[in-house]
């Protein structure tokens, strides 16, 4: 798996897990769901991304979207 598909899978579990946890344990749980949104939004624009970053250090190879 390139960068781009391990962010994606990994932003698809913690917005799911945020979800189930804001519905059956307590709402404040969907501010993370927020803020993974919203880091979303803004790599889009700017092609920053904290975790593709670990993840090129980490000697993952690169996708499209992140290089």
């Amino acid at each position: 798996m390139n960068i781009d598909r391990i962010i994606f899978a990994f932003a698809g579990v913690v917005i799911l897990a945020s979800l189930a946890l804001g519905y059956f344990v307590h709402p404040g749980w969907f501010l993370l769901t927020a803020f993974v949104g919203l880091n979303m939004l803004q790599a889009a624009f700017t092609g920053f991304c904290p975790l593709a970053i670990i993840l090129k250090k980490l000697g993952r190879e690169p996708g499209c979207a992140f290089k």
